[in-house]
């Protein structure tokens, strides 16, 4: 074989094994930052994982919020009108975080099927609602009132 054509070669295999373990780097870091979004109907259904970092979001159950009297946690349920979630927190909530208002919570599911969320979002005015919940509502036939289509 010529010596520029060995050369060129080598390059060549040196930047495909170079690319080949930088994507494998990249795809192995982003694998465990992924956050998959679960309707409570799912994760009531056995679908989420268990110890993975998930997404949860659904309407605030009325009468559901439960506030410790001597630190910041709390307990509520996330509902989807098929479903229930337990969702425990500890933490400030959101402003705009109420009973009948959508909600996502990012945690991990644990055995008991309630989630130990580590952030909580709450739609930030009247108008908006997350699209993940938007979709899990009318996908189980209801609007973000409640009220059967």
């Amino acid at each position: 074989m010529h010596p520029v054509r060995k050369q060129r070669l080598y390059l060549v295999l040196f930047i495909a094994l170079f690319s080949s373990i930088a994507i494998g780097l990249v795809v192995y870091a982003l694998r465990g930052n992924i956050n998959l979004f679960y309707p409570p109907a799912d994760v009531a259904a056995g679908l989420a994982p268990v110890g993975q970092p998930i997404r949860v979001g659904g309407m605030v159950l009325e009468n559901s919020i439960d506030r410790a009297e001597d630190s910041l946690a709390i307990r509520f349920k996330l509902t989807d009108y098929e479903a229930n979630v337990e969702v425990v927190y500890v933490g400030i909530l959101p402003d705009l975080f109420a009973e009948g208002q959508g909600a996502v919570a990012s945690g991990v599911l644990n055995e008991d099927g309630v989630l130990e969320a580590t952030e909580i979002l709450a739609k930030h005015d009247e108008n908006y609602m997350p699209p993940e919940v938007t979709h899990a509502l009318e996908s189980s036939g209801y609007d973000e009132k409640g009220n059967a289509k």
